[in-house]
């Protein structure tokens, strides 16, 4: 398994909206992220899934400045609908 396939699995949550949500993510901004936001976007998958959609859905932001770039990007990809 690749390490882009192990990080897809990594996605997989317990919601179908944090499944597409994180997903779409790793798919579109991942890639191209530097360094230290893919080390974030990590952390993040480290999260309970309670606390993850809060940031996700703009209900709260995490405290950690590095954890807030990663939010911050989650929030200005394009949206599925859906979601």
């Amino acid at each position: 398994m690749s390490g882009l396939d192990k990080l897809r699995w990594r996605c997989r949550r317990g919601t179908l909206e944090l499944d597409r949500m994180l997903t779409r993510y790793m798919e579109n901004r991942y890639p191209v992220a530097g360094n230290l936001e893919q080390q974030a976007f990590l952390q993040l998958l480290e999260l309970e899934d309670s606390e993850l959609i809060r940031y996700l859905l703009g209900k709260q932001m995490p405290v950690n400045p590095e954890l807030q770039g990663v939010v911050a990007a989650f929030r200005v990809l394009p949206v599925e609908k859906g979601i």
